[in-house]
């Protein structure tokens, strides 16, 4: 069996072990796809004579509560990466499960709003904001289904690896909470400009 180098230790050239520098470029690539649509965002609102063009219908409390929900996930999903780093399997367990929680809640959230919007006759092709809107806000969302998968793939079936490789899955933990911080990150530039600027 050929093992892969630099799957626990960092690389020379860099200081990062494999994953660690493979997401980086990944989030590199996700960085640049929401800078193309907050730039549309910019282009239509300033060339619209009247933003939103018909009034915005948008729950600043539910926004609210889901960026207080993903904050909260951000700090838990730390909080087991140290839990890991400590030995703490069962602290590990407790943190990212309460992240899993939170991100549930989020989708539920944005569920209610969506279907609220639909149940209006309120659709991406209403207007131009809303087409942003629901561009970004589904984007953004579908991030957040994939962080789920992942972050319920380590605390579930891929916890074994913890039994056998202990830093190795530390790393991979590392990794999904580097990407649920960006996926936080986009939600916190969101908020603002969809929910409070308009």
């Amino acid at each position: 069996m050929i093992e892969i180098p630099y799957n626990v230790e960092a690389r020379e050239e860099t200081g990062l072990y494999n994953a660690k520098l493979g997401v980086w470029i990944f989030l590199a690539s996700e960085i640049m796809l929401f800078g193309g649509l907050f730039s549309a965002y910019i282009l239509l609102r300033v060339g619209s004579p009247v933003w939103p063009p018909n009034g915005a219908d948008l729950s600043i409390p539910l926004a609210t509560l889901n960026t207080f929900n993903l904050i909260l996930s951000s700090w838990t999903i730390v909080k087991s990466w140290i839990a890991l780093k400590e030995n703490d399997f069962s602290g590990f367990k407790k943190f990212m499960l309460i992240t899993l929680l939170c991100s549930l809640v989020f989708m539920v959230i944005k569920y209610i709003e969506y279907t609220s919007k639909f149940s209006h006759g309120i659709f991406p092709s209403t207007d131009n904001f809303y087409g942003i809107y629901f561009t970004l806000t589904g984007l953004h969302g579908l991030h957040v289904i994939g962080g789920l998968i992942l972050n319920f793939y380590l605390w579930g079936p891929g916890a074994k690896m913890w039994k056998t490789e202990p830093e190795r899955f530390t790393n991979r933990v590392e990794v999904a909470g580097l990407y649920w911080h960006f996926v936080d990150l986009v939600w916190i530039f969101l908020f603002p400009v969809l929910y409070l600027l308009n």
